[in-house]
């Protein structure tokens, strides 16, 4: 028997950074931190080691496969918990993290469905729709397709967890900001990505 060799898992935002920095929409004095920065990944720590945390996670939003950014923001959303968090949002929670273990046309428009449910002002929300900006068409079932820019996914995740960030007590926004880019870095190595709930 031949001995196997237990590989790392790819760490899934070491994509190129230049394709990226388009949308990121940094302001100079960011954006010449990542000078020379061929990786998304290396640009995440660079952020982080500048303190530029609402950066990294723009960068994280865009860098991370559609799949595991729907995640994170899932995760994030469930480490800020909101005790009064509105039915429809707890809801287009569960329709986000339903679409990422099952990514169909049924469970991406019913993300969608969820999502138009609440008043677009929760993590919970941008989840459920990041989901459905995720690829297929924009457009009514039966209408011509209209799909998706590439980028819209990472603008609501990015919105998403910068809503938990902020969420009930935006004064833990410094706090919690390094924890959802371990979770983020957890998640990019092939890990769930879960955080113990925050206490009131």
């Amino acid at each position: 028997m031949t001995d196997q060799v237990s590989r790392p898992a790819a760490n899934k935002l070491a994509g190129a950074l230049p394709p990226l920095l388009p949308r990121l929409e940094l302001e100079a004095e960011h954006a010449a931190l990542l000078d020379g920065v061929a990786d998304a990944a290396a640009g995440v720590e660079r952020l982080v080691s500048a303190n530029a945390m609402p950066e990294a996670v723009r960068l994280v939003a865009h860098a991370l496969p559609k799949r595991e950014a729907v995640w994170w923001c899932c995760m994030c959303a469930r480490a800020v918990p909101d005790p009064a968090l509105p039915a429809p949002d707890a809801e287009a929670l569960a329709a986000a993290e339903n679409w990422v273990r099952r990514q169909d046309e049924a469970t991406r428009r019913a993300a969608m469905a969820a999502a138009q449910r609440t008043g677009f002002r929760s993590p919970e929300a941008w989840a459920a729709v990041a989901a459905f900006w995720s690829g297929g068409s924009m457009a009514p079932e039966g209408s011509p397709d209209v799909p998706p820019a590439p980028h819209l996914t990472g603008v609501a995740i990015a919105g998403g967890v910068m809503l938990a960030a902020v969420r009930v007590t935006p004064a833990r926004a410094p706090l919690r900001f390094p924890r959802f880019l371990t979770a983020a870095r957890e998640i990019a190595g092939g890990g769930a990505g879960r955080m113990p709930p925050e206490e009131s």
